[in-house]
Formats: structure tokens, C-alpha cells, sequence
């Protein structure tokens, strides 16, 4: 992790998304969902207020995640059958900037959960049967592809709620 990670304090923020059930091998299915997001925000005249965020609802690493491709909005938008209208919840959250490749991001994530542990910090997640539920644990997209393709460039920021 090329920076030491910071805890921030975060408001509300609505978003959009749409949600789907994947696997470590499957998850491309939902990540290429996001353009759909994109175009049902164009076609209600809704700008984006932020990045495009991945969202990680459940996590099993070995059996299956939640989760949701999205992106921040500025007011609530009422969602249908496909897209989801949510908020991010307020609170503190540790954050950290990730610069490379998306491949490395395991990497990333699992060094911020180490700095974490290191300072007795716990995370807003609960143990179900169905793995870790999160209350707020996001990817947001920080670098647009159209300026700059090389992905080994592209910065990524980790920010995962704090349990009060």
C-alpha cells in the first residue's frame, strides 16, 4: 500500500446500483453490468455525483459474494426492477488509495484490514451464515479508463465502515 491508510467520517451518500449474487470467478458478470447503470442514470437525466463504486454486501470468499456495481448520486432517485435506489450509510470509515491494476486489489485490501487489526479498529460486519455481511464496505473507481487506459495507473480507493 503506497500511502499510510486514514480514518475519515463520511455522510449519507445516496447511489444507484444494481445488485447480483457472483463467485471470485464469476464476478466479471456483475462488474460488466456497470454501463447498464450509466445508461439508466442518462436516461432519467440523473448526472453522477461520484466514481462508480463496487459495493461487497456478503463475502465467502470460497462460495460466494454480494455485491453491488453502482454509483453515487446527489439525491435519492427512486430505483425499478433492474437498478436500486440505496444510501451509503454515514460514519467513520478507513480508507485507503490503491495505485495499479484491479488484480491487485485482494493485495490492497488485505493490507488495510492488516493496518486495521495493528490498531484494535473493528469493522462494521456481522458473521452469517452466508459469510461476513458488511455495513458499508466499497471499491470506488477513482481513475476514467477513457483518459487513461493503462490499468496499472489507475487508482482505486478503499473505504470500509468502522463499527461505532
Amino acid at each position: 500500500m503506497p500511502a499510510e491508510p486514514t480514518i475519515v467520517e463520511r455522510s449519507d451518500q445516496p447511489y444507484v446500483a444494481i445488485k447480483g449474487l457472483v463467485t471470485m470467478r464469476t464476478m466479471g458478470t456483475i462488474i460488466d453490468r456497470m454501463p447498464e447503470v450509466f445508461g439508466w442514470l442518462s436516461a432519467r437525466g440523473v448526472e453522477p455525483a461520484g466514481p462508480p463504486i463496487f459495493k461487497y454486501n456478503v463475502i465467502d470468499m470460497e462460495r460466494q459474494l454480494e455485491m453491488e456495481v453502482g454509483v453515487p448520486v446527489a439525491d435519492t432517485v427512486e430505483g425499478d426492477d433492474q437498478v436500486l435506489s440505496g444510501v451509503l450509510p454515514a460514519g467513520r470509515y478507513a480508507t485507503a488509495i490503491h495505485i495499479g491494476h484491479p488484480d491487485k486489489l485482494v493485495d490492497a485490501t488485505t493490507a488495510l484490514l492488516e493496518w486495521a487489526a495493528l490498531r484494535g479498529l473493528r469493522w462494521d460486519k456481522t458473521e452469517t451464515a452466508d459469510g461476513e455481511r458488511w455495513g458499508c464496505r466499497l471499491e470506488a473507481y477513482l481513475t476514467d479508463p477513457a483518459e487513461e487506459p493503462d490499468m496499472d495507473k489507475w487508482e482505486t480507493e478503499l473505504a470500509f465502515r468502522l463499527a461505532d
